[in-house]
């Protein structure tokens, strides 16, 4: 594609895909040539994204994406196919997804932090994740046998509940059960993006048709009169089209163990490592979440002002407001689950790093100093909307603690406490930052 017009070039290929999701949303069916274009679409996407596409479940939304084009039929939009039912080699492939999701997870904690082996992770972790919710807040200040317990329940959700999958029908049904009910119990605790609600999606692999008829209706002309009809009936003569169908389940089949060897050898191993993918097409991934966990929360806070000297002590500072993530003491945590604010979980991760290690903070603070619009429809406040752009910008480095529940600073509004720890980035300006731009190749900001 021609790089010039590359934002218009990715905005028809995210308009495209939220075009063809919405016609399977509302239609209630699909193809598997249309579940094709939607993996290919937001396969080019994550695969330009660089760290902005950096997130574990992208990976994992592509697996999933790419056996939903194995569950459609080939050309027909009919919700109930007659001649094309879901492949048990598909439905066993989204039930081994959801095995290597909740059991990689699992071992990533056993073996990455001791906190989840002394049962004190929980402690920390309400406080300490990337953008808590207002349900974080006061599940933090729950008492430390109640953390005990929580810690001890997600290692049964994902170090045990896991092998249910291959213990029979209904042990695979309650594997089913308790996992939708843990996605959305961390759904309601915090604003891990569109992760959980992701993960359910293979969980309902795990229930058979006789565990999920109660959802469908079962009138004259529905779901489940349908299917008992095409179950009653005998197995048709396979036409030409069933037999490719078949030959390809086949071979999806053989792919996914094939690619799953150096997955369960990552899973078995003292050194293992997650989010990463082994095959360019992201078709089977290992995966993991909260290896370790922070103990403090720190925050990265981007301060301007229109002093012409930025060392003057009676320079004003004015702080920036990010979407979702953590600033002003009294402003109360979000709620935006399962919508997904990357640049707030990025800030994140840059928070306990150092902005060596993440050159694209300083592209962002030359972006805001050039008081550029497409990075300021990243931030919820700019202190100098009307006023044309700061002449210094710098980044200041805060440790954040909830309020105690009950006390002063609650009482007074504020959900946040904060120390200063010190500079994350000195004070810059956009004739100092023209050499560090030139020298990564990135097009100088100009004032907008």
């Amino acid at each position: 594609m021609d790089w010039t017009d590359m934002d218009a070039n990715l905005d028809h290929i995210a308009l495209g895909g939220l075009a063809l999701s919405a016609f399977v949303l509302v239609a209630g069916c699909a193809n598997m040539v249309l579940m094709f274009l939607l993996w290919l679409l937001y396969h080019s996407l994550v695969s330009v994204g660089q760290i902005w596409y950096s997130f574990g479940w992208e990976s994992q939304l592509l697996e999933t994406g790419f056996l939903g084009i194995f569950l459609c039929p080939l050309w027909s939009l009919q919700r109930v196919p007659p001649n094309t039912p879901p492949s048990g080699i598909v439905i066993w492939a989204f039930r081994w997804l959801i095995f290597r999701i909740m059991l990689g997870a699992g071992l990533i904690k056993i073996r990455g932090d001791q906190c989840w082996r002394d049962l004190t992770c929980m402690d920390y972790h309400y406080e300490t994740q990337p953008v808590p919710n207002p349900l974080a807040y006061y599940m933090h200040q729950s008492p430390r046998w109640f953390h005990r317990l929580e810690t001890l329940t997600n290692h049964f959700i994902e170090l045990v509940v896991p092998f249910f999958v291959f213990m029979g029908r209904r042990m695979c049904a309650l594997h089913g059960v308790l996992q939708l009910l843990f996605q959305a119990l961390l759904i309601l605790s915090g604003n891990l993006s569109f992760l959980n609600w992701l993960t359910m999606v293979p969980s309902v692999a795990c229930f058979d048709d006789a565990s999920l008829r109660f959802l469908f209706p079962s009138g004259p002309k529905g779901v489940v009169r349908q299917v008992s009809r095409i179950q009653s009936e005998e197995c048709p003569v396979p036409t030409k089209g069933m037999l490719i169908r078949r030959a390809a389940n086949v071979s999806v089949g053989l792919l996914i163990a094939y690619l799953s060897v150096p997955v369960l050898l990552n899973l078995l191993s003292a050194r293992q490592i997650m989010n990463t993918s082994y095959n360019p097409l992201r078709i089977v991934n290992t995966y993991g979440a909260f290896g370790s966990i922070t103990k403090e929360r720190t925050e990265v806070v981007l301060q301007g002002t229109l002093s012409l000297d930025p060392s003057d002590p009676s320079a004003l500072w004015e702080e920036y407001e990010f979407k979702c993530k953590p600033g002003g003491l009294a402003r109360r945590p979000c709620l935006i689950s399962p919508y997904h604010y990357r640049l707030d979980w990025l800030m994140w991760f840059a928070a306990f790093q150092t902005y060596e290690q993440n050159e694209w903070v300083i592209h962002l603070a030359g972006k805001l100093l050039a008081n550029d619009p497409g990075a300021l429809a990243l931030i919820e406040h700019n202190p100098f909307l009307g006023r044309g752009p700061p002449r210094w910008l710098r980044g200041e480095h805060f440790k954040y603690k909830f309020s105690s529940l009950g006390g002063g600073h609650a009482t007074e509004g504020r959900w946040w406490v904060r120390r200063r720890i010190g500079p994350y980035f000195p004070a810059i300006n956009l004739t100092g930052l023209r050499g560090y731009f030139e020298a990564r190749d990135w097009p100088h900001p100009e004032i907008q």
